[in-house]
Formats: C-alpha cells, sequence, structure tokens
C-alpha cells in the first residue's frame, strides 16, 4: 500500500464553480470560510464553467491543479446531484487537498498511486441550517476553510470511501493499432482539445470523426496558414487546431466528438 503524501496546509484556498459572477453564490462562500478563519488567502481558479458541466470542471481541474503548491486546498462545486444521497468527497493526493461533491470531479487525481478519499460527514461539519440547494455554501466551503486553516485534519473528515466516482468522459480505448479518444474541450482558439495523451509510438493519421487530419506536426508553424494539424499541446494531450484558425469552425464538431488515430503497431503506447 502506497503511503500518503503529507499535507501541510498553506492557508490557500482556491476555487472552480459553475456559479458565474453575477449571483451572490461565489460572495456567499468566500463568506462563509473566511467568517471560519479570516486570514485564509481565497483564489478564483473559473467561475465560468457551463452550468452543472462536471466533465468540463474536471478537464479544467486536471490542467490547473497541478501548477499549485503542495498544501492547498483545491474547492469545486459544479453539483448537479445537490442535495441527493451523492457524497461529499475529500481527495488527499499530491499533498494537497480537494474538496467537492463525489461527482468524478476529481477523476483524474483519483489515477494517483497515493490518492485517498474521505466522505464527509456532514451531521457534523455542515452548517446549523443545510440547504438542499446550496452545499457549496452549507457544506464544501466550511470543510475547505476548517482543512486550509488547520482547524480539521484529513482524518477526521468521515469514514474512507473506496469507490469514489470516476468519469467515462477521460477514459481512451485502443484496439490493436487504433486509438480512440474524444474531443473533451474547445477553448478560445478553437482547438480541438483531446484527451488521448502524448505518443510513444509514430503516428500515422489522426481522425475527427471521418475527416482525416494527418499525422502529428511539433507547431502550428510546420503547416501552412488556414491548414488543419494534430499535435501533443499545453495540456499533454493531442490537439486538432487550424492554423490561426479555428478547427471548431472548421470542422463543425465540439465536445464529444470521436477522435482517432492509428499508430505504428511495432511502437508503443505511454
Amino acid at each position: 500500500m502506497a503511503r500518503l503524501p503529507e499535507f501541510e496546509p498553506i492557508g490557500l484556498v482556491t476555487l472552480i464553480t459553475d456559479f458565474g459572477e453575477r449571483d451572490h453564490y461565489v460572495a456567499a462562500m468566500k463568506g462563509v470560510m473566511l467568517a471560519i478563519a479570516a486570514e485564509l488567502r481565497l483564489v478564483d481558479l473559473s467561475h465560468q464553467i457551463a452550468p452543472q458541466d462536471v466533465d468540463g470542471a474536471a478537464w479544467f481541474a486536471r490542467n490547473s491543479y497541478p501548477l499549485f503548491p503542495a498544501g492547498c486546498v483545491h474547492l469545486a462545486v459544479v453539483d448537479p446531484g445537490v442535495g441527493s444521497a451523492r457524497h461529499g468527497l475529500v481527495v488527499l493526493a499530491r499533498r494537497s487537498l480537494f474538496v467537492g461533491p463525489d461527482n468524478g470531479l476529481f477523476t483524474a487525481l483519483l489515477e494517483s498511486d497515493d490518492a485517498a478519499c474521505r466522505a464527509i460527514d456532514t451531521a457534523r461539519y455542515a452548517r446549523a441550517e443545510l440547504s438542499t440547494t446550496f452545499h457549496g455554501r452549507d457544506l464544501f466551503a466550511p470543510v475547505a476553510a476548517r482543512l486550509a486553516s488547520g482547524r480539521l485534519a484529513f482524518a477526521d473528515v468521515g469514514p474512507r470511501l473506496d469507490d469514489p466516482q470516476r468519469l467515462a468522459s477521460l477514459a481512451v480505448d485502443r484496439d490493436g493499432a487504433v486509438i480512440r479518444g474524444r474531443v473533451v474541450d474547445v477553448d478560445h482558439f478553437g482547438n480541438l482539445i483531446t484527451n488521448i495523451g502524448a505518443l510513444s509510438a509514430r503516428t500515422l493519421s489522426v481522425h475527427v470523426d471521418s475527416v482525416p487530419i494527418g499525422s502529428l506536426v511539433t507547431t502550428y508553424a510546420d503547416v501552412a496558414t488556414n491548414q488543419l494539424l494534430a499535435l501533443v499541446g499545453s495540456c499533454g494531450t493531442i490537439e486538432v487546431s487550424v492554423r490561426d484558425g479555428s478547427a471548431a469552425k472548421r470542422l463543425n464538431v465540439g465536445r464529444g466528438a470521436t477522435v482517432s488515430i492509428v499508430v505504428d503497431e511495432s511502437e508503443t503506447h505511454e
């Protein structure tokens, strides 16, 4: 059994939500946390996740969390199942803590060998008046504040949870020489970000749905303006782009589009 990573709180809480910035919801969560521990630093990562978009939030988290220092508490609330029987969750991984609903938000972190999970003891740690529609304010914010300030230890959060929810959207399939994944994000530039990681094998062809893109290149500048291309992007996964243009518009596809890659079977997929 892998040794659990040590967690030493540094008093910093990051926030990801689908609440937007028009309403009072983010302010309410911050107020609850600062009322518990006024010394906390609160860092907004995004409140523009599409409503109820757990897959999108999980991908955003996967690409932002690793860049933060150890000792952070990362609070993510995209919770279409709020008020239901789903668990509140705290994950310990990479010497940091992750707080939110058990709905797959933390799928990428659960792949870590040292990840450990606990279900939040709602009776002990929720606010006195627990809303059935706002656990971000009434459950997750209080727990995050106590963890980040050292007022609550991970071991005391609640019982161990050995079967947390995972998202199928991050899974990649392989059948011989063909690797199949999907577009998991479309960025501001119209690049189609896939869930297929960098390959050690030589790529013979990339397709989005039935459209051939070609083999991998190294940079956008490797092709002419307005030409389709595929490369390994900054997320460490393969993306399909148009130089100086939008692949999403060119191909008229978005998240969920099928991506297939044919590789040289004599080589190894990472």
